[in-house]
This record gives C-alpha cells, sequence and structure tokens, in this order.
C-alpha cells in the first residue's frame, strides 16, 4: 500500500543544510571510497536518514516532490566535497523520479515496502528482447550502473521492436537485483568511489507494467502522470537526467576553488619566494573559476525555471529551447574540465599528492567528461545544424 508523506515536508533551505552537514563525513571517506571503488555503506544511510533521496520521489510513496533546482543544488553541495559520493547521488536520486513515470504497479513494486529502496541504471541499448505474454524477456550485459551495490532494482535500456513491425524506440526495464547479475569492473582514474559496475541479466522476465517508453518521457503521455499529476513530473527525462551527469563537475569545482583559495592565501612559492597570492596566473584562475561557476548556475537554474512554467501549463520546451538547453548542459563538464586543468597546473609540482582535493577533483571531473552525455561535441553540431536549417537528430531533448 502506498502512503502520502503524514508528517510537513521539510524546505528545501533545509534539505541543502542536511547535504552541507555531511561535507566532513564525505571529505573523510573520499580516500576509502577510492579504494573500496564503492560509496561507503555509512554514507549511503546518513544521505537516507537526511532525506535526499526523497527529494524528486512522489509524495504517495514518502517523497517531497521538491523543484529539480533543490535536487542539482544538493549535488553540487555533496560534490564540494566528494564528487563520487555526488555522482551516485545524482543518478540514483532521478530514478525516484523517473520511477515516477512508470505505471502505478511498478512504483508499488519498488516503493511499497520500502519507501528507501533505490534504483541504479544503465540506459545503453543492450537488451536482447523478445516480447512474451504479459511482458517481455530480456537478456543482455551493461555497464557504467553507479552505485549499483546499493540498489534493490535497476534501469536498464533497450530497443523495443513493435509487435507488428515498425522502427525500434528506446525503452527502459525496470529489473530486481535478484534478476541480475553484478560484475566488478571497475578500476579507473577517477570517478572510483562511484563503483560504476556492470550488470548482467540471463533471460529475464519483465512484466509490461515494468516497461517505460523514452518517447512518453519526452511528450508528457507517461503512465504514471495519472497518480503523480505534479508539473515536476512532466519535464521532458532527457534534460533532467544529462543534468545529473554534469552537475556533480560545477559542485567538485566549486569545492576545489574553495582548497585552491585556502591554499594560496599564505603560499609562498619555493623557487622565488613570492607570494602565490600576488601571482597573476593564480589571480585569474581563481577570478575565471568563481565568474564560470556563477554563470553555469545560473544558465542551469534558469533553464529549468522556464522548463517549470511551461510544465505548469501542460506544456513543454519548443524544439529550439531543447536544443539550447541539452547542449548547454553538456558544455559544462567540458568547461570544468579546461578550468579545473588550470587550477591543477597552477597549484605547481605540490598540487600533484593523490590526497589533495584539487589533483583528486582534477580526475574525477576528467572522468565525468568521458561520459557520453557530457560531450559538447555532438550536441553542438546537431544544434547549430538545426538553427542553419538541417533536420534535428537527437530524440533524448
Amino acid at each position: 500500500m502506498s502512503a502520502i508523506l503524514s508528517h510537513p515536508a521539510p524546505t528545501p533551505a533545509d534539505m541543502i543544510a542536511a547535504a552541507r552537514a555531511l561535507g566532513p563525513s564525505l571529505r573523510a571517506r573520499a580516500a576509502q571510497a577510492e579504494i573500496d571503488c564503492k560509496i561507503p555503506n555509512e554514507t549511503i544511510a546518513e544521505m537516507k536518514a537526511a532525506g535526499l533521496f526523497r527529494v524528486l520521489q512522489p509524495k504517495r510513496f514518502g517523497g517531497y516532490e521538491m523543484g529539480v533546482s533543490t535536487f542539482y543544488d544538493i549535488q553540487m553541495e555533496l560534490a564540494k566535497h566528494c564528487m563520487s559520493t555526488a555522482w551516485v547521488y545524482g543518478v540514483v536520486a532521478v530514478h525516484n523520479w523517473q520511477l515516477a513515470l512508470f505505471d502505478l504497479k511498478a512504483q508499488e513494486d519498488v516503493w511499497a515496502t520500502n519507501h528507501d529502496m533505490l534504483i541504479s541504471s544503465s540506459y545503453m541499448p543492450k537488451a536482447k528482447v523478445t516480447h512474451a505474454p504479459g511482458g517481455y524477456r530480456i537478456s543482455g550485459r551493461w555497464g557504467f550502473s553507479s552505485g549499483v551495490d546499493h540498489c534493490g532494482w535497476a534501469f536498464l535500456g533497450g530497443l523495443l521492436t513493435p509487435p507488428g513491425g515498425g522502427a525500434p524506440e528506446f525503452v527502459t526495464f525496470l529489473v530486481p537485483k535478484s534478476d541480475f547479475v553484478v560484475h566488478r569492473v571497475w578500476d579507473t582514474v577517477g570517478l572510483r568511489g562511484t563503483g560504476s559496475q556492470d550488470v548482467e541479466v540471463k533471460d529475464a522476465f519483465v512484466p509490461a507494467h515494468r516497461m517505460h517508453r523514452s518517447q512518453d518521457g519526452a511528450a508528457g503521455t507517461s503512465p504514471g502522470l495519472s497518480v503523480n499529476p505534479s508539473p515536476l513530473y512532466r519535464l521532458p527525462f532527457g534534460q533532467i537526467f544529462v543534468r545529473a551527469v554534469s552537475s556533480s563537475s560545477i559542485g567538485a569545482l566549486e569545492g576545489a576553488l574553495e582548497a585552491f583559495r585556502g591554499y594560496n592565501q599564505n603560499r609562498t612559492s619555493s623557487n622565488d619566494m613570492s607570494r602565490s597570492a600576488l601571482n597573476p596566473v593564480a589571480q585569474r584562475v581563481a577570478a575565471d573559476t568563481a565568474g564560470a561557476i556563477d554563470e553555469m548556475k545560473l544558465t542551469l537554474h534558469r533553464n529549468f525555471a522556464r522548463m517549470m512554467e511551461l510544465a505548469a501549463q501542460s506544456k513543454g520546451p519548443e524544439l529550439e529551447e531543447r536544443l539550447r538547453f541539452r547542449l548547454q548542459a553538456a558544455q559544462v563538464v567540458d568547461r570544468c574540465a579546461e578550468l579545473i586543468s588550470a587550477m591543477f597546473y597552477s597549484c605547481g609540482a605540490s598540487g600533484v599528492y593523490r590526497s589533495g582535493p584539487v589533483a583528486r577533483t582534477f580526475v574525477d571531473i576528467h572522468t565525468g567528461r568521458t561520459h557520453v552525455a557530457n560531450n559538447p561535441d555532438k550536441f553542438a553540431r546537431n544544434f547549430g545544424g538545426w538553427l542553419l536549417g538541417e533536420e534535428n537528430t537527437d530524440t533524448f531533448i
């Protein structure tokens, strides 16, 4: 049985403060998370206790249905201290939003007895699908399932051909942990704590109510909207998810800037004994980074304010806005990678130690840049081509 939240929900300010309070613990555990290639269980438990995973969850299952801007603010706050934790939070908590789009039966399958149940994902269209009575049988192996060790279910991508034939469409299957095996392959230079392992499914049955069509998410026709009518769930899925894998870079860059400032305010060069605070390169790095962080946050919040305004009217952004918003999401990590590189070089030889926050942020942001959603080239070409009269080729908008 689902249940409406019976006690007053916290405010967005409460949630951001709760995320900020976790900062010391996240910093203290960051090195261990890298060694284990996994976010510590204690961290996940603390985020659950603080209600952070409930920000985008439907009220009928104990969630808060807060705005997505609050969700990204929480993610960026966590990333100041540990980008791996923020990455896992972003891609796992956003699944609570996507599950709200599924048929009510799927939501009850996950949350009826445990409102804190978490879902991992891999949206690679890897599923080999056959139609079966009442649903589908799927098999496949998917990579990069961040935080899977902490999750009881997984969203897995696939291409589904209609029974009568026709063009395949992208869909997401909801699969319980009992139906997949985790392969421990995650040994990377950055974002090691995300534990983004492979998952494999061998001929599992997925009931029809545990499948969601991407085109329903884009068009605002998802079955879950009949029970979750908030404008929050009418936002385009493509716009929400891509920000979940880019916004942690903004927070991580902000945390590195704070460390960079503290490090250089009283530092003197061992080469010529000059004060680092008077070094024009360090000054420019600090200024450029602070300005860019402000701009990226403003763009993020402006774009979602616009989308929420339209969702309240049961509308979606026009194609030009969708393409621009999509490009701006992809540009974030590329821009953060350039800025953290400049900061890293400015630290000189003393900044190369792995224990340093700038070095860790350097490898984490550059690792996040390799995510397919964070490569701006493809999206810039598509948007630029559309501006010049060509057809749009991106459906995940």
